[in-house]
């Protein structure tokens, strides 16, 4: 087998089933917020889709992709983010989801010729961005985000050293878990480290379509290069999902778009990887991309549901709304472990530790002391949880 996968550590929910080991709850219903997958019904215009286009499965998908797909994705990229055309056919791929793109894109970027490769990534952190350095070749570097940087990147915790070696920085804005969004004069500084050191920036955008004010939509990388005059977005692919925009986890369909160069190398790796979507998913993933209605709608509901659970939850944590996406990252009166299992013991919700979706760096875990809440369930059902979870800590 691969050594280095002996370098993995267990998924986050597997160390959290391993710490709730031997607990018996109480026989409430149990309410699940610890992990990030939309519970909202899937919109009838891609079930629709779907079965409209079975003939799809009889026939091997190309890689790159159908043609409509990828304008269909580019005229999006232009609309939401108010960018110059896109060359759909150099510059947009469609993925099976943000989730493979993002592990499998280490793998075709990462240069093991070169000594020592590193890959940048915050912390806390999205799992995948790890494996996929380490089974790239490189070593994961961590950028440690908490609330005395206002969870933002301190370039400086890497020597000049470190940025000499990095090849590939994930970057994942809104953020997970923070929900924290990047603002332009940061994509600045970060592009500029970029140019000066010559790695690519792997923009995770999954969660964009997740918001508060529809007036003001979260800054997306691409739009930021554009403000900034950089023409081509060298050395930058974003990579988006309909997963939490359109409600379809199961339907593992997204894109990347950016630097026609990278692109091009990646989808020559895709070639190999084997990785093609159905034709029929494709066609689903046209109609998804296509309407905002159904997007608008879901931004709704999780609107009302941050409007009901944040007053309730702030007497007895302390948390805030995010800039976007659908989590509390919030702060627990001790040990996030602790509070997460006796939590768990004692009304039957489930959170997840903070300090399993970071690592120790710089001297410390800037996970610990935090939990994440996944606000993915109905209102009623956040809701009943807020509630268990206030009553259990004026129990405390």
């Amino acid at each position: 087998m691969n050594p280095l996968l002996d370098l993995l550590q267990p998924y986050p929910f597997e160390k959290l089933r391993q710490l709730f080991a031997g607990i018996q709850p109480p026989p409430h219903a149990p309410i699940r917020l610890s992990i990030g997958e939309p519970q909202h019904a899937t919109p009838p215009l891609i079930c629709e889709a779907l079965s409209q286009n079975f003939s799809g499965l009889s026939v091997y998908p190309a890689t790159a992709g159908i043609d409509a797909l990828r304008q269909t994705i580019a005229g999006w990229l232009q609309r939401r983010y108010g960018l110059p055309a896109l060359d759909w056919a150099t510059q947009v791929l469609p993925v099976n989801g943000s989730r493979e793109a993002l592990f499998s894109f280490a793998q075709a970027v990462v240069d093991t010729r070169r000594p020592a490769p590193l890959v940048a990534c915050p912390n806390p952190f999205y799992q995948i961005y790890e494996g996929a350095a380490l089974l790239a070749g490189a070593r994961p570097v961590f950028l440690n985000q908490t609330p005395e940087n206002g969870f933002g990147f301190d370039a400086a915790s890497l020597s000049a050293d470190e940025w000499s070696r990095v090849q590939l920085f994930y970057v994942c804005s809104p953020g997970n878990p923070t929900g924290r969004v990047l603002d332009l004069d940061e994509w600045k500084a970060l592009f500029a480290l970029s140019d000066r050191y010559g790695f690519v920036i792997a923009a995770d955008e999954c969660y964009s379509e997740i918001y508060f004010d529809e007036a003001h939509p979260p800054l997306g990388a691409l739009e930021a290069a554009r403000k900034l005059g950089r023409e081509g977005y060298p050395r930058l692919v974003v990579f988006s999902s309909l997963s939490k925009r359109s409600n379809v986890p199961g339907l593992r369909s997204g894109f990347v778009a950016g630097d026609a160069k990278v692109i091009a190398g990646f989808l020559k790796y895709r070639t190999y990887h084997g990785c093609a979507m159905s034709t029929t998913i494709q066609a689903a993933s046209v109609a998804a991309w296509q309407d905002e209605a159904h997007v608008v709608a879901n931004r709704a509901l999780y609107r009302e549901k941050f409007d009901a659970i944040v007053p309730l939850l702030a007497g007895a944590l302390e948390v805030s709304r995010p800039d976007a996406a659908f989590y509390l990252w919030a702060r627990t009166p001790g040990d996030d472990t602790v509070f997460a299992r006796e939590l768990y013991a004692a009304t039957h919700v489930t959170v997840l530790p903070g300090q399993f979706l970071a690592r120790e760096a710089h001297g410390r875990n800037p996970g610990q002391g935090f939990v994440r809440i996944a606000l993915v369930a109905g209102l009623e059902e956040c809701r009943e949880a807020a509630t268990r979870i206030a009553a259990h800590l004026s129990r405390g």
